[in-house]
């Protein structure tokens, strides 16, 4: 039976576990916090729902972190106590250490948006493979950029692929260039002034919020579970060579271990110069 661990019983941690539960691709989920009562609660929620939305998934609670052992994913999201927080500093270097000890074989999925650091100190600090761990809030500006283009456009979100690189959220690079619309070019769809202000929209976008957050999570955690998919997932990777470089968002496809492939952008010459300058700044 497959199991997936959240760390962290706020905000996303709560939306996270829901959304997972409502996919039914998972055998059970563990709701892991320390406030007594608080993953508890959600639990319980996520639970009563499994009859009215018609899912099976179980979800349990607890207060101690052993809970990840056996786990097959383990989400990390924010403290109960500070809902709206991620797990960021000192206290995510030792929930991460914790996880790393205790389960060494599942990849950790960051699903908050400032996950970015926590990548890094995991892979910088804790010499935790790179192909291990990754950020998905990447992919959920990429779900709300394509809502705005299916705007622009006046097409569906469906119909548009479209991918982020660089370092969002100061330095994003959109790969216009290689991005379609209904498989057709989306620079013979929209102008250089409505690209323009989509860039400016960008900025606007981050943080996404909890809810669009748990959703791009869930997908590659989904993903994951199929243990192999050709999907390409905008996510936050920590650099090639331990001691070379930054995290920055990459295009990657996933499979049961983690990171399968970080696939190299195709880029026009100025989105290659953005992407560089943007990883300098870095």
């Amino acid at each position: 039976m497959s199991t997936v661990a959240i760390l962290g019983a706020g905000t996303l941690g709560g939306a996270l576990a829901h959304c997972l539960a409502g996919r039914d691709c998972v055998g059970a989920i563990r709701l892991i916090d320390t406030p007594p009562g608080v993953a508890g609660g959600k639990a319980l929620d996520i639970n009563q729902a499994g009859p009215v939305e018609g899912f099976d998934t179980r979800v349990t609670a607890t207060e101690h972190v052993d809970a990840v052992i056996g786990a097959d994913v383990v989400v990390l999201t924010g403290p109960a106590d500070a809902p709206e927080n991620d797990w960021e500093g000192d206290a995510a270097r030792g929930v991460l250490t914790q996880v790393v000890s205790l389960n060494r074989r599942a990849p950790i999925v960051c699903a908050g948006a400032s996950h970015a650091s926590v990548i890094a100190l995991a892979v910088e600090q804790l010499g935790l493979d790179r192909t291990r761990i990754m950020g998905t809030a990447p992919a959920a500006l990429v779900s709300a950029l394509r809502a705005l283009i299916a705007l622009e456009a006046n097409a569906s979100p469906t119909e548009v692929v479209v991918n982020l690189v660089g370092m969002p959220p100061s330095h994003p690079v959109v790969p216009w260039s290689s991005a379609t619309i209904g498989g057709y070019p989306l620079e013979d769809r929209l102008s250089t002034q409505q690209r323009a202000r989509l860039v400016r929209c960008l900025g606007r976008l981050w943080p996404p919020g909890p809810y669009t957050l748990a959703s791009a999570a869930v997908q590659v955690v989904t993903a994951m579970m199929t243990g192999r998919s050709r999907r390409v997932f905008a996510c936050f990777v920590g650099g090639e060579r331990r001691g070379s470089g930054g995290v920055q968002s990459a295009g990657v496809t996933v499979d049961s271990n983690g990171v399968e492939a970080v696939l190299a952008p195709r880029l026009s010459r100025l989105e290659q110069v953005q992407l560089d300058n943007a990883v300098g700044s870095g």
